[in-house]
């Protein structure tokens, strides 16, 4: 089904930046909605129920990924994330932009289910970089700092298979290009078709 809202789906190897760079990207863009997902991993620092995270319990999870509620779930680092399924469509029915930062098996899934989705990937500049600020964080177990650096090499290798691919070695350079990205999304004949479909009716375009 078509709608006249458009999907962003980015994904990223841990690390990488992503959550940061959809922060700013969501400050500049005021016509954005983030998407919040449900996962059964425990809050981390701050994070809020209903804010970063619906956060569930396992069982509860698998009953709703049983119930065809999310539009895709997977699991990640032995966590479940999943997206509403409900909640995407009502959003984009009223002609809302949403982005949504899962991992690529998750954005993979949408592009089957939601052909239109613009599926983006965050790169690090280098191995050697994503290590770093891995480390950076202080916060986390060297033993983990490995499974994720070797995560990051399955995950990498999945950038071929999305639309768009940014790097992110200078931080305001990478929301830059994020951004170019929405703009130029909004005004493909596709979704100004969509979004803009009684001018389009006006001008008896197909």
């Amino acid at each position: 089904m078509e709608y006249p809202g458009n999907l962003f789906v980015v994904a990223a190897p841990s690390g990488a930046g992503k959550s940061s760079l959809v922060k700013a990207l969501l400050e500049l863009d005021s016509k954005l909605n983030v998407s919040i997902s449900h996962t059964s991993r425990a809050p981390r620092g701050q994070e809020q129920h209903g804010r970063e995270y619906w956060f569930t319990t396992v069982d509860e999870f698998r009953t709703m990924a049983a119930r065809d509620e999310f539009f895709e779930w997977a699991e990640v680092h032995g966590n479940l994330y999943g997206t509403s399924r409900a909640a995407i469509e009502a959003r984009m029915a009223h002609g809302e932009d949403v982005v949504l930062e899962i991992d690529f098996q998750g954005a993979l899934q949408i592009k089957q289910l939601f052909p239109y989705a613009v599926l983006i990937f965050i790169l690090p500049p280098s191995w050697e970089e994503l290590e770093q600020r891995l480390t950076r964080r202080g916060d986390t177990d060297p033993a983990v700092i490995a499974q994720r650096m070797s995560n990051a090499r399955l995950e990498v290798a999945q950038a071929q298979n999305f639309d768009f691919v940014v790097v992110n070695a200078v931080f305001d350079t990478a929301v830059f290009d994020l951004k170019s990205i929405v703009h130029a999304q909004r005004l493909k004949y596709a979704a100004q078709r969509r979004n803009r479909s009684a001018v389009f009716r006006a001008l008896e375009l197909p």
